[in-house]
């Protein structure tokens, strides 16, 4: 299909001689949310490390109609390719506004030196960011952590931008904020790949979804549709969901 942004077919992935990922099969269409959720254990995490080049792997991964299996993770982040790994690494002695600024390397290299635009751009997403922009990261809240990781992210001008479990430790109502973010990152055309644990957000966010269980796809569909699964609901969604359908 002409609109797919990243298309992989039997995907094997894991640490050494412990394979967590067993001949998974994805795609992802160009500016659409797409979730993928699951179990701890189940290999999400593991599935963006394959993508983004952190770890090895074997099977088909193409990205705008071309394979990246034997691109290095620098030359998938020049592709266009983001990740905003479970652990934000950010740099905590550094202020905001520094680590949004090492987030620009990739329209540095492209000979975009000037980041004055991008850093406005996240600041209209992320006015809180604003607001700390002399703070040092370190000092941040969850939430703010989580702003500032997916901010950097978007500071090169990413293609298809991977979230690792952008809710996990916050509180609900900060949750609500940044599924409410992700939400309208659609409307700027990147596509984003979407781990999460939190079933129900991510559903709701998400216009298709994949659930990964011990290292294969055990359901996929359109997100609507998958939150309204029996299987789906009784797993991961709970009882109340399911009164409620």
């Amino acid at each position: 299909m002409a609109d797919l942004i990243l298309d992989v077919k039997d995907l094997h992935a894991g640490y050494g001689r412990a394979e967590v990922l067993h001949g998974l099969n994805l795609k992802a269409k160009a500016g659409s949310v797409v979730t993928v959720i699951g179990p701890n254990g189940a290999g999400k995490s593991t599935l963006l490390n394959a993508l983004m080049g952190v770890l090895p792997s074997r099977g088909k991964i193409d990205y705008q109609g071309r394979s990246v299996v034997l691109n290095s993770l620098e030359e998938r982040v020049m592709q266009g390719i983001a990740l905003v790994p479970e652990t934000r690494a950010l740099f905590g002695t550094m202020p905001v506004e520094d680590n949004l600024l090492l987030g620009a390397y990739r329209q540095v290299r492209l000979g975009k030196k000037d980041s004055t635009q991008a850093i406005e751009e996240v600041f209209t997403l992320f006015p809180r960011l604003k607001e700390r922009r002399t703070q040092l990261a370190g000092t941040l809240s969850g939430g703010e952590r989580q702003m500032l990781a997916i901010g950097r992210a978007l500071m090169s001008k990413p293609q298809l931008l991977m979230l690792d479990e952008p809710s996990l430790g916050l509180a609900p109502l900060v949750v609500k904020e940044i599924f409410r973010i992700i939400d309208g990152l659609r409307a700027t055309g990147v596509t984003i790949l979407l781990v999460e644990q939190n079933a129900r957000a991510a559903l709701e966010v998400a216009d298709h979804g994949y659930v990964l269980e011990m290292g294969e796809i055990a359901l996929e569909g359109p997100a609507a549709e998958l939150a309204k699964d029996s299987r789906v609901i009784d797993t991961y969604l709970g009882a109340a969901r399911k009164s409620a359908a």
